[in-house]
């Protein structure tokens, strides 16, 4: 009997079949025997006969996903998939029934040695695995740039190396929390990998200058996510039952959300078909802008399109396939529903979702308290926390950050962000605790005119000049070309002149990058505001990171360190666990903070909270318990990944005692982000009821912003009458 009835998927695009599937199923037979896949042991043991071949019919699943290549692309696609599947059933057999991370590690080493971005293959294969994954690489590669190569190589990397990650929570019977899961089973599931395929099948390249952009990486993890659950659904039997596999989003959402395992696998259906949903909505509303903002060519265009294209097929061909395969969980699914009507009726049974998402409506917030949050770091402050106090008004006041009808002295004096700065980093010099207040006064202040100004008064146009005007204040020649217009240009130029140039260029340029996400991730958040859009929460939780600044204070953490530490450290699993999880326990603890300020005073659609209760469709107590689970998972996950995964990672990479001290050090320096953020929270004026009260002086701020020659604003009047 299953575990659990199907659920009903939103199925949005029909699937269609390729008329070169006989010749592929032809094809990929003969080259699996040759590539020694078929009845040949492995280390004692058959992987595959001729009838798991035959009965997983992955010649059918590439049929249902390419449906529009040709025979040799087919051909080609369709051996990419056997070896794939057959690298994850001969990593469960050798390495995951009986768990050996020694010899997986050993085993996963030698990979990268037969997909070399530049040059030809030396190595002898010693494994099906091997042999299959040489020869498909130089069948594939030679047709393609090198920014593809590099994208494709990064992504098989992972799909191949994370599966670690997966033997280890085996190995410690440790399921991940929800965050953690999406964010690792897009580089395990392999979807990313997938979407590679989707250019090759295409014959067009994304161009490189936007192949790494927020658009084009959300089409890609959106389609990555609602591959990979819709699998999780129909694998579960098999995955959690047969194989003791820990790596499934219906048993996280069961087990972290505390449903039944029918009601778990309907949670994760909906987040399938909210993820679903956000890729329309990129698609539509943010990839035409993409393409006018870079002035993409018309093949550029083409291939873009063919790109977005191609990955609705493979949605609905994947979901076709699973209907069919022996390898998954479907029985009394029933005959697949085709043609028109069944897509409208796919449509109308989740308009609700959809309708749901955009109707965010203010309320008034239920009595709350927060619990204390403790943590098990202690608190420092800065001996030289009074005097920045008072430097950080003087240069507020410089900057005109309290003459524009935001803030003005008294908000700057009670919000205290110089008793922030005192706490993320107490042994700082005066010199470098003024810097670091600086950076959060401009952009707590920043944070605060972007949905006032351009959001509430649905200025567009407006907020690109100004996006675009802030960029430029920070030249990486160091060269200022713009003249600052307002107090969120001054106090940006200045800073930028004080933190970048000590730094090299590179540097400079990494740092800048993140300043610049941060940037752009405000003006998704004022897009929102404007569409009344309750972000789905996967992005959300993603993009927080930005919108918190928690990004650029890392960046600038990292490069007191970067002397000593290679760069490729920086994005190894192991320390982006560390900062991602701290960072998302603070943005979250800022949510719950603000809650108040944010839902009832400025119906505001950016808060964990509020993502929730409308994801979940659940009660405004139940969605505080979901967040604080979360806020407690993600805290564990940095204590874990400090104390257990840092000095193996130590140890892994053979780091010398430079490195090993300097990242040591900075897991300490994220301890005190943690406390020194935590107390700030508890110490500010900005969430108090007092605060969240006084109204903005919409005559200031109507002049402050209806000047200068970027013409920034010139909506900015018509403040008056709205506020």
């Amino acid at each position: 009997m299953q575990p659990f009835q199907l659920p009903e998927f939103y199925t949005p695009y029909p699937a269609r079949l390729n008329p070169n599937l006989e010749r592929a199923r032809v094809h990929t037979r003969a080259w699996a025997h040759e590539m020694d896949m078929i009845d040949v042991p492995q280390h004692g043991t058959v992987i595959w006969t001729d009838d798991d071949l035959e009965s997983h019919d992955y010649a059918l699943l590439c049929a249902y996903t390419h449906p529009d290549c040709d025979g040799e692309t087919l051909d080609l696609i369709t051996d990419w998939y056997v070896w794939v599947f057959y690298f994850d059933d001969h990593f469960v057999e050798l390495y995951k029934r009986n768990p050996d991370i020694k010899g997986a590690q050993a085993y996963l080493d030698r990979l990268p040695l037969f997909m070399p971005v530049n040059g030809v293959i030396t190595e002898e294969p010693t494994n099906p695995v091997e042999k299959g994954l040489a020869d498909l690489w130089r069948r594939t590669v030679p047709a393609h740039s090198l920014d593809w190569r590099e994208r494709f190589a990064y992504n098989t990397k992972h799909l191949l190396d994370e599966s670690m990650w997966e033997l280890h929570n085996i190995s410690a019977k440790r399921l991940s929390n929800p965050i953690e899961y999406i964010e690792m089973r897009r580089k395990v599931g392999g979807a990313p990998w997938s979407a590679n395929l989707v250019e090759h099948a295409v014959g067009l390249e994304v161009p490189a200058r936007i192949a790494l952009s927020r658009p084009v990486g959300v089409l890609r993890d959106t389609f990555s996510d609602a591959v990979h659950l819709r699998n999780d659904l129909f694998s579960y039997e098999r995955e959690v039952l047969d194989e003791g596999e820990l790596s499934n989003g219906v048993l996280v959402f069961e087990k972290f959300l505390d449903l039944p395992t029918q009601d778990a696998a309907e949670a994760v259906n909906d987040l399938l078909t909210s993820r679903l949903h956000q890729f329309e909505h990129t698609a539509l509303t943010e990839v035409p802008v993409l393409l006018d903002e870079h002035a993409i060519d018309p093949i550029g265009r083409a291939a873009v399109l063919g790109y977005v294209k191609g990955l609705q097929d493979w949605q609905a061909g994947g979901h076709e396939w699973h209907l069919r395969s022996s390898r998954y969980m479907n029985k009394g699914t029933g005959k697949p529903k085709l043609g028109m009507s069944a897509i409208l009726g796919s449509y109308a049974k989740t308009m609700p979702q959809r309708l749901r998402q955009f109707s965010n409506v203010p309320k008034i917030v239920e009595p709350y308290e927060l619990p204390s949050f403790d943590v098990p770091f202690t608190l420092t402050l800065s001996p030289h926390l009074d005097q920045v106090r008072e430097e950080i008004i003087t240069w507020g006041r410089e900057m005109g950050i309290h003459g524009e009808g935001i803030w003005d002295e008294a908000k700057h004096r009670g919000f205290d962000l110089a008793l922030c700065s005192s706490g993320l980093d107490p042994d700082a010099t005066p010199g470098e605790l003024f810097l670091s207040a600086c950076w959060l006064t401009w952009g707590t202040y920043a944070d605060d005119v972007y949905p006032w100004v351009f959001g509430r008064l649905r200025d567009l146009a407006g907020l690109k000049i100004q996006t675009a005007r802030l960029k430029q204040c920070m030249p990486l020649d160091m060269v200022l070309t713009v003249v600052p217009a307002n107090a969120t240009e001054r106090g940006l130029a200045d800073l930028w002149q004080k933190t970048a140039a000590p730094m090299s260029a590179g540097f400079r340029a990494t740092f800048r990058q993140t300043v610049d996400d941060m940037l752009d991730s405000w003006v998704w958040e004022v897009i929102n505001i404007q569409q009344n859009r309750i972000p789905d929460p996967v992005d959300y939780l993603e993009m927080r990171r930005s919108t918190f600044g928690s990004e650029l204070t890392t960046s600038l953490s990292r490069f007191s360190h970067s002397t000593t530490v290679p760069p490729e450290i920086w994005g190894t699993r192991v320390i982006q666990t560390m900062e991602r999880s701290a960072m998302d326990y603070c943005c979250m603890l800022n949510d719950v903070f603000s809650y108040l300020k944010e839902i009832q005073y400025e119906g505001e659609v950016h808060n964990i909270v509020r993502v929730i209760e409308n994801f979940l469709g659940v009660s405004q107590s139940r969605a505080f318990e979901v967040a604080y689970a979360l806020m407690d998972a993600r805290l564990g996950q940095f204590i874990r990944s400090v104390d257990v995964e840092l000095p193996k990672f130590f140890d892994d990479m053979s780091l010398d005692a430079a490195s090993r001290a300097a990242l040591t050090r900075y897991s300490d320096e994220l301890k005190d982000w943690i406390a020194g953020i935590i107390n700030w929270h508890k110490g500010t004026s900005r969430y108090g009821e007092d605060e969240i009260t006084t109204p903005v002086n919409a005559h200031l701020l109507a002049g402050a912003f209806n000047q200068g020659p970027s013409g920034i604003g010139t909506s900015a009047a018509r403040i008056t009458s709205r506020t």
